[in-house]
């Protein structure tokens, strides 16, 4: 691998997602996450005469649409961000630390792409082993568990000295159950044996009834990634019992993605479960 990294592929998606998407952006560009396609359907409809006089436009709705289409300009912009680091990071001396997954990864809802949990960490890392780490963070907005495996592993330079992956979220929405668990299986069974991996953080306390419906769902898949994980020996950042409510403060505007306090809470799992004895010494 040189001293760049390739533009990463568009990610997955089914054929009824990219009609749905089409159908929400009438210029064809397909959204990535089901959130993102209500909420731009509801920009419209909150841009209305009926919404300004029925206070929609003011209301929470309007708000949380107008969160989300900023949201979605900050990926692409976090995405530009790291594309940009990616390609000079591995000419910088230091020990190396590669992070798979998705946009959460990227930063997304933080108010910049340091500010997410990669970020924290790695600030955290650098203070606690006394070394420059450097991060080659090879995550996408929207990926799906397929996505890591397909586009993301095979970029995985093999002078890494820790390798993080958090994926699953978006195959909640976009993937059977069965299909969701023989990848996460198959993910976990091809990473590195340096590897941390994350769980998913229980969405219980928030999102209303959705959010308390999937909590046993998520746990099922939790369940399945420290299975796994522990088949192979490896560690597993329990996001699920770190990033906890209170909410207030937790969640970005589009009310979907963590803020940078929230993502305190990923980085605080991540650093408890990285082995940082054995780092130090690297």
């Amino acid at each position: 691998m040189g001293a760049s990294v390739q533009r990463m592929p568009a990610v997955s998606r089914p054929a009824w997602m990219l009609a749905l998407s089409g159908f929400a952006d009438r210029g064809g560009a397909p959204r990535r996450s089901p959130v993102e396609i209500v909420a731009t359907m509801g920009s419209y409809l909150t841009r209305t005469q009926a919404a300004e006089v029925s206070g929609l436009r003011a209301g929470p709705f309007g708000r949380w649409a107008d969160g989300v289409t900023a949201m979605r300009e900050d990926c692409a912009a976090f995405a530009r961000h790291w594309q940009a680091h990616n390609d000079q990071v591995l000419s910088l001396e230091g020990p190396l630390w590669v992070v798979l997954g998705d946009s959460t990864a990227q930063g997304l809802g933080a108010p910049s792409p340091d500010g997410g949990y990669v970020g924290q960490v790695l600030a955290e890392l650098r203070r606690q082993t006394a070394q420059p780490w450097q991060v080659l963070n090879l995550s996408v907005s929207g990926a799906l568990t397929r996505d890591v495996l397909a586009a993301q592993l095979p970029l995985l330079p093999a002078r890494a000295d820790l390798v993080t992956c958090g994926i699953g979220v978006n195959d909640i929405l976009y993937t059977s159950p069965a299909k969701l668990f023989a990848d996460l299986r198959a993910l976990i069974s091809a990473v590195p044996d340096r590897t941390v991996l994350l769980d998913l953080p229980l969405p219980g306390g928030c999102w209303g009834v959705l959010g308390r419906a999937s909590v046993p769902y998520v746990t099922r898949i939790n369940r399945t990634i420290h299975q796994a994980a522990t088949a192979r020996g490896l560690p597993v950042a329990e996001v699920s019992a770190h990033f906890l409510p209170p909410w207030t403060g937790k969640f970005a505007s589009d009310c979907f993605h963590p803020s940078q306090d929230g993502y305190r809470d990923w980085a605080r799992a991540l650093l408890s479960a990285a082995p940082l004895k054995r780092l130090e010494s690297r």
